[in-house]
């Protein structure tokens, strides 16, 4: 048997976060959860932050863990959540627990940035979807408050480039994460300065951008001292974890294909060559995102199981703790279609009483009002799996490329009949696995980076030997039409 080789994958997501063992052996890859860990926002002062120190400390410690586990690592790798970031004075401390994307400062945010900078302008300078939680408006925000954060910050590193700075002492920003800011220009390959001071930011914030797969350097000392392991390299992977997941979709060179992230949010859409930037795409609030290999990833941000996250919380409050399998298997014994959601409803993005938001939302369209656990996540993925089908069918009409499968990643894939219905809805055959993209994108970039592997397409065709997936045919479509209408009405 060949020498194993091993990395550590730190993939944060919104609920949780783990470092994970990448092993790879005889061209294929294990992935082994080493640490796990709980995340989400903290409330102080009616404002939500993240953790970060915490954080700092859970990575650190599963890092030790995975090196004792899986003896020399080759390679440290992060991926977080888009948008957010924190801010460093002169000294490089961090001066503000960063914000949390659902945090209410940039409630109404996008209407004032427009009487600054038409709507237009700012997507031909980006290409980005507009959502009120983008880095530019939360910047936008802090300034139009006069924040003094604004006044003494020196650097602005989003989540992933953060804790590298922290790892390795080296302040920069990787691509993948930098594009979901909207404050990146594709057509510069470089930050839109014009735009970013037009809004009364300051640019000099903005920190050196530098592509998925490169080096950032070895763990500073005393860091390698406190976790006690060797010099091991810290990588840039694609530090956004929709750009690792997309990195690890088992897709074939001989299909047109469209990929799912299926999460907290669910990320639609089809890897591209050039980003998209036209009347079409402005007009269905699509972005592009950066990819591996100088790749966009052409999608639309989906509110995803957030909905389904935040009832259960809310169900849990009251002391009924369902599991997600119980959920999703009295969803399958509801009614079908009683009511219609529009899951990007912007009264669904902060945390709280989402059954009661889902009851208010059918009342004020004059719908049934789905009563229990099962009809209100029926609701919830139902509505969801027609809004694939939009958007698969606006990603063709802009692309011009007509979609053969689509190739659903992440933890959704564990919901059965989420995969099912997103496959009758569509029309189209669904693909749905690995389960842990994420982490799998995470450890290929650092292989390829690594030298050992010599591109991403040879990691793929790895990740497809590797990982089981399964395959979801079409059924019935036909009853689904009559609901999608009405979707489509709701969503005018």
């Amino acid at each position: 048997m060949s020498k194993s080789v091993n990395f550590a994958a730190i993939d944060l997501g919104a609920e949780s976060g783990r470092v994970v063992q990448g092993k790879i052996t005889d061209d294929k890859l294990e992935l082994i959860e080493q640490h796990r860990f709980p995340n989400g926002p903290i409330r102080t002062n009616d404002e939500l932050h993240w953790d970060v120190l915490r954080l700092w400390t859970e990575m650190k410690r599963g890092v030790a863990k995975t090196a004792e586990a899986g003896g020399e690592l080759k390679g440290i790798g992060i991926d977080t959540w888009g948008v957010d970031f924190g801010l460093l004075d002169k000294n490089d401390t961090l001066i503000c627990n960063p914000f949390h994307y659902r945090d209410a400062r940039t409630n109404g945010i996008l209407e004032k940035a427009f009487e600054i900078v038409p709507r237009e302008e700012i997507f031909d300078r980006t290409g980005i979807q507009f959502m009120q939680f983008n880095t530019i408006f939360q910047l936008l925000s802090m300034g139009l408050a006069d924040s003094p954060l604004l006044d003494v910050a020196e650097t602005m590193l989003m989540m992933p480039d953060l804790f590298n700075f922290w790892f390795t002492g080296r302040k920069c920003c990787e691509f993948t994460e930098a594009t979901t800011s909207q404050a990146y220009n594709p057509r510069t390959g470089g930050w839109a300065i014009d735009m970013i001071e037009k809004l009364g930011v300051p640019a000099k914030i903005f920190a050196h951008i530098v592509q998925p797969g490169t080096v950032l350097g070895p763990l500073r000392d005393d860091v390698r001292d406190e976790i006690g392991i060797g010099n091991v390299p810290v990588i840039a992977p694609a530090t956004h974890d929709t750009g690792a997941a997309v990195a690890a979709v088992p897709a074939t060179d001989d299909q047109n294909w469209v990929f799912l992230s299926s999460g907290t949010w669910s990320l639609m859409g089809a890897e591209v060559k050039n980003p998209i930037i036209d009347d079409q795409s402005l007009k269905f609030n699509y972005t592009n995102e950066g990819g591996v290999e100088g790749t966009y990833r052409f999608l639309k941000n989906i509110m995803g199981l957030w909905l389904v996250q935040e009832c259960r919380r809310t169900w849990q409050r009251e002391g009924k703790d369902y599991s997600y399998g119980e959920l999703a298997e009295m969803a399958a014994a509801a009614k079908p279609f009683m009511a219609i959601i529009d899951p990007d409803e912007t009264s669904f993005i902060a945390p709280g009483d989402m059954p009661a938001r889902i009851s208010d939302y059918c009342k004020k369209t004059s719908q049934a009002i789905p009563e229990g656990p099962g009809e209100i996540v029926r609701v919830c993925l139902e509505s969801l799996a027609m809004t694939y089908r939009q958007t698969l069918d606006r990603i063709e009409a802009c692309t011009g490329r007509k979609a053969e499968v689509i190739h659903i990643v992440g933890g959704g894939t564990q919901n059965t009949h989420l995969c099912q219905w997103a496959a009758d809805a569509t029309g189209l055959t669904v693909v749905a696995g690995p389960i842990e993209a994420t982490a799998a994108g995470n450890v290929a970039v650092q292989a390829v980076a690594a030298g050992v592997l010599p591109d991403i397409k040879t990691a793929r065709e790895m990740i497809r030997r590797s990982f089981d997936v399964v395959v979801y045919e079409p059924a019935d479509s036909g009853r689904w039409e009559e609901p999608y209408k009405r979707f489509q009405e709701l969503r005018i």
